[in-house]
């Protein structure tokens, strides 16, 4: 599935750091609650 603009975001699960931790999470946990997904294809690597 693919992202599209005005639609609800595609359930996908990664890695992420909380409270100190690094942990599995996956978007549909924080359904009904305001998220912000940030990222940086750019980091890490020659641009």
């Amino acid at each position: 599935m693919q992202a599209r603009i005005g639609k609800p975001a595609p359930d996908f699960e990664t890695g992420a750091f909380v409270a100190g931790e690094f942990k599995k999470v996956k978007l549909s946990n924080y359904r009904g609650k305001w998220v912000v997904l940030c990222f940086y294809p750019g980091d890490f690597t020659f641009v």
